[in-house]
């Protein structure tokens, strides 16, 4: 069966552009097109489309007042099609906040060179969309906020790896959220182009009581510091004379991706063995499953976001059907089993 798409954006040519590359494979069908949110609800009403995708600057009503309301009203899949600018980036990031599965960018103005890249990931995306779990996420509501957790017991050189594609805004920020500022360092992988990667990490930054950075070649690991992936760069933990460092490359991508958790996962398991912990987050696919079962096999505690919790429920799943997660909980436990874990528990629960 048919992934049902409405697509929604004030460019006739774009609207064009959206709907013939979607098309392409024969299991996306876009059902109708809107030049703006007014006409965009109608049609909804009208179509139920499984998957919209949404620009943000548009006449009548902008696509972040239109998609606020829409998962208050209506909850539905959403890829957001934005701009490479750092506007596009703040506004792509609240977009994210507000509820939409994930978002592509927009390819340049002469559309030539980068459009075959744009419309695979766009396919990608919206198929990824179609398996999410909005209306489930609308009815759970916000993510509550954890309590205080204790980190007295944590090892010196403890490192919390953390994992996540689809979904990770909201679900790296419930566990950042209910780390304290004393935390041992964090590394964040999270599928992510070069341009919003800074943006994520500076938003992150403004929400958390931890001091979150957008890694950088050889920046220390530090307690009470979050370093988030840049996007295009595998982002690897290094040991060298007993300081941990960030190593960042561009070499292939793995498990299809550059951030990749499988890379970042692999790293803390050689560097840091047993004093780890690691949690892998909502997202499509199987990027983290084998390097998480590394880590639990060097002695880490190992977590997964658990269906029902997880926007997309692809990456936990590859990695608990491998074997490399401990325990599967909410994303509102995810940070204490961390710290047990961090604290010596490593048995599930």
């Amino acid at each position: 069966m048919s992934i049902r798409v409405l697509v929604v954006d004030d460019s006739a040519l774009i609207r064009e552009v959206l709907s013939s590359t979607l098309s392409r494979e024969g299991d996306i069908e876009v059902v109708g097109a809107a030049e703006d949110p007014l006409v965009a609800r109608q049609k909804i009403k009208e179509l139920n489309p499984d998957v919209v995708t949404l620009d943000i600057e548009m006449p009548n009503m902008n696509g972040l007042e239109f998609l606020s309301k829409l998962m208050r009203l209506h909850p539905l899949p959403v890829v957001m099609v934005s701009t490479l600018t750092q506007k596009g980036a703040s506004e792509t990031m609240l977009a994210l906040e507000l509820g939409a599965v994930d978002f592509v960018a927009k390819p340049g103005h002469d559309l030539a060179g980068g459009l075959e890249g744009f419309g695979a990931e766009l396919r990608t995306k919206v198929r990824a969309a179609a398996q999410s779990d909005v209306r489930g996420r609308a009815m759970r509501g916000p993510v509550k906020k954890g309590g205080a957790l204790n980190l007295a017991d944590a090892h010196n050189n403890s490192v919390i790896a953390i994992g996540a594609s689809t979904g990770g805004v909201d679900a790296v920020r419930a566990v950042l959220s209910a780390l304290p500022s004393n935390s041992p360092p964090v590394v964040v992988a999270q599928h992510m182009p070069p341009e919003f990667t800074k943006r994520f990490a500076d938003r992150l930054n403004e929400q958390v009581a931890l001091d979150v950075k957008e890694a950088e070649e050889r920046m220390p690991l530090k307690p009470g510091r979050a370093i988030i992936a840049r996007g295009g760069r595998h982002l690897r933990v290094e040991s060298r004379g007993g300081a941990l460092k960030c190593r960042l490359g561009e070499d292939e991508n793995v498990s299809g991706h550059r951030p990749s958790v499988d890379v970042l996962f692999e790293s803390v398991a050689r560097a840091v063995g047993d004093k780890a912990v690691g949690a892998i987050l909502t997202g499509m696919g199987k990027d983290g499953a084998r390097g998480l079962k590394l880590m639990r096999e060097a002695g880490a505690y190992t977590v997964g976001q658990r269906k029902g919790s997880a926007l997309v429920y692809g990456m936990p799943r590859a990695a608990a059907e491998m074997g490399a997660v401990v325990d599967e909980v909410d994303v509102e436990e995810i940070a204490a089993r961390l710290v047990s874990g961090l604290a010596g528990e490593k048995s599930a629960a």
